[in-house]
């Protein structure tokens, strides 16, 4: 699909793979909107062809707000969410049970500002001219996890809200057919991202040792490629991608 002068979404783009995927896109003559929180966006790189717009994803009137600012700029073709948290705790640890209250957040933001975004994207996109002889209109891109498939000890919420996302990419491509809008999933392993900034250099070093090739974290401009090889394949629909290296998690 051919994306130059069209508009495109990304959401947790203030940096990690947001931020290479707004790059990316913005590279290829995108009018790209890259929504965060507030604290991010005040400190995003500035990137010629990104526009910054402070929202939350799990907020519907600031999605929506987000979406009719990407759409106004030029045809909205592309949505990437990339918005997610990772909080670690045990289903039942030391401290007595999983915080209820901290499990509903993480699926708030991870699958329920997902689906937001994708519901409140897609109507916009399906109002556009098709693309080409196939009635193409867009492409969204979701972001799952390998702990969808192989969650570790303290993922609970994470991984549920992960295999959520998962599972939604082949309904929502399947529900999206008659509008034209192709819905795709990348998996990503461990991936040199500010999520992973807080750990030590001895930690980042032992989960690089854990994947078979090439031995080392994935890099966020890895991520921007594969959605880039999904504009470029219009036949790429419905599935998710692990991009991990040949990892699969252990249980710790």
């Amino acid at each position: 699909m051919d994306v130059t002068d069209t508009s495109a979404l990304v959401t947790g783009a203030a940096s990690g793979l947001g931020a290479a995927t707004a790059a990316m896109l913005a590279g290829r003559g995108v009018r790209v909107v890259a929504v965060d929180l507030p604290a991010a966006v005040d400190t995003a790189p500035d990137v010629p062809g990104v526009r910054y717009v402070a929202a939350d994803v799990t907020d519907r009137d600031a999605v929506r707000e987000a979406v009719a600012a990407a759409d106004a700029t030029g045809p909205l073709r592309t949505v990437v969410n990339c918005a997610g948290i990772g909080p670690s705790a045990r289903v039942l640890g030391k401290r007595g049970v999983h915080d209820l209250d901290l499990f509903e957040t993480v699926l708030r933001v991870n699958l329920l500002g997902t689906f937001t975004v994708l519901a409140l994207a897609a109507e916009r996109i399906a109002a556009t001219d098709p693309v080409d002889d196939d009635g193409q209109r867009g492409l969204i891109v979701n972001t799952a996890s390998v702990a969808a498939f192989e969650g570790q000890v303290g993922q609970a919420a994470y991984a549920a809200s992960k295999g959520g996302v998962h599972s939604l990419g082949i309904t929502a491509a399947r529900d999206l057919a008659g509008s034209g809008i192709r819905v795709n999933t990348i998996a990503p392993g461990v991936i040199e991202t500010p999520m992973l900034a807080a750990v030590s250099e001895e930690f980042r070093q032992g989960l690089a040792a854990g994947v078979p090739f090439p031995r080392r974290l994935g890099r966020p401009q890895e991520f921007a490629q594969l959605v880039a090889s999904f504009l470029d394949n219009d036949y790429l629909n419905g599935t998710t991608v692990r991009m991990d290296g040949a990892l699969r998690m252990a249980p710790r």
